[in-house]
């Protein structure tokens, strides 16, 4: 025995020389569109952007057609100084195009609210801020498109963006309910409905500087702050889940328990059940409410017979509501569930009553008082008046030995005369 033996290899010193089978590669064909370089390069893999049709690269222009490009001046009219600049035009049969500057649809401009000196003097006075101030502050929001960053950099006086922003919009909504007929005329413009808060915009930048000025172990130490706080709150939910139940339960310490139709069997509350559902629903924090509504109906219906489900859904069918809400906002799935129970409610009072007046029926009839079978006009005949009573008994008892129903069963006793005496 040797290592060959021990590894388990064959014992021939020399490699097979055969040539080892290469796996078949399968061809695949190349799409059309595409040339055969980059799709060598791809690999086959799709683009990233979608490709140009083929017959678009191959379409030629019109033989009546003449293109030329030629260097030609422009006007625009988003500007107000009249520049000429030059550019490339592509000349269509040496015809060039007319109009405006194609770019200039997309300058769009902020139109600011002018004020007159009556205005001023009623609506806009302020002690903090002179009429100089506000009429460069107004002129400097016109040329530079309420960029506030911009206006206070140009602004002569030293004076921060807040109380820039602060002194324009509150002119332009004094300017907007003293031009109004009514204030509920501009009630619902944005300038008058959420007038700027200065100290709200003050707190937002100074936390927003906390936050990007904070190095990599501040940012670590909260998020770590972060994960055990929802720790924390995981491990609360059951308990907190558990005392609103409670809670639940007891606000509502008079619910009303159903009975069904077979005496001695009652359908327990559902009211407990539904508290337990949402409870235990709480748990998984993401939930549809219709998946809610449907526990809360299958607990609702746990103590029917599939039949009177049925019948509960073919209540529903004729009343013209859906199985399920169509819109399951809060109030619409109990509603919903509300309905089921009331129907559920009135079918075992149904057929409760169709058990009271089977009951009552049997009580007329009298089926409780004699038993099934006996004659009601049989006349009692003592033992020592009968003196031929074991006669009769035996042909009787012939009769039914043979097969034949007794006729005393079926024929009224004959009427005892004097001889019998």
């Amino acid at each position: 025995m040797d290592a060959k033996d021990i590894l388990g290899l064959s014992k021939n010193s020399f490699p097979s020389l055969e040539k080892k089978s290469r796996p078949h590669k399968e061809s695949q064909r190349k799409p059309d569109g595409i040339s055969r370089e980059v799709y060598a390069l791809t690999g086959g893999l799709p683009s990233l952007m979608p490709s140009i049709d083929a017959s678009h690269l191959k379409k030629k222009p019109p033989s009546n057609e003449k293109i030329t490009w030629q260097w030609l001046p422009f006007t625009s009219s988003a500007r107000k100084d009249n520049l000429q600049l030059y550019h490339w035009v592509r000349i269509i049969n040496g015809v060039p195009p007319t109009g405006d500057y194609s770019f200039a649809k997309y300058n769009k401009s902020v139109e600011i609210i002018k004020y007159t000196e009556e205005e001023y003097e009623k609506y806009l006075t302020d002690p903090m801020w002179t009429k100089e101030e506000t009429d460069q502050l107004f002129d400097l929001c016109e040329r530079f498109d309420l960029r506030f960053v911009v206006i206070a950099d140009r602004f002569p006086s030293s004076r921060t963006v807040e109380e820039l922003k602060d002194r324009y919009y509150s002119v332009c909504r004094a300017l907007l309910i003293a031009r109004a007929p009514s204030p509920g005329d501009v009630a619902a413009h944005p300038v008058v409905k959420e007038p700027y808060n200065v100290s709200q915009e003050i707190e937002r930048k100074r936390a927003l500087s906390m936050v990007l000025s904070q190095t990599r172990q501040q940012e670590r130490r909260d998020e770590e702050v972060l994960v055990e706080a929802k720790r924390i709150a995981e491990l609360r939910m059951p308990a907190k889940a558990a005392e609103e139940s409670q809670l639940a339960v007891a606000s509502n310490p008079g619910a009303e328990v159903l009975e069904r139709t077979v005496p001695g069997e009652t359908a327990p509350s559902t009211l407990t059940d539904n508290a337990a559902i949402l409870a235990s629903l709480r748990t998984l924090r993401v939930y549809l409410r219709t998946y809610a509504l449907d526990q809360m109906v299958q607990a609702a219906s746990s103590s029917a017979g599939l039949r009177t489900i049925k019948r509960v859904e073919q209540t529903l069918h004729d009343l013209g509501v859906n199985l399920k809400p169509r819109v399951p906002t809060k109030a619409v799935c109990t509603e919903h569930l509300e309905l089921r129970k009331e129907i559920l409610t009135l079918l075992n009072l149904q057929k409760q009553v169709q058990y009271k007046e089977a009951e009552g029926s049997s009580f007329r009839d009298g089926s409780f008082c004699e038993s099934p079978g006996t004659p009601k006009d049989r006349t009692f005949i003592p033992e020592f008046m009968s003196f031929g009573g074991e006669r009769v008994a035996k042909k009787d008892h012939k009769r039914k030995g043979h097969g034949a129903p007794s006729p005393s069963a079926h024929k009224r006793p004959r009427k005892m005369k004097a001889t019998d005496l």
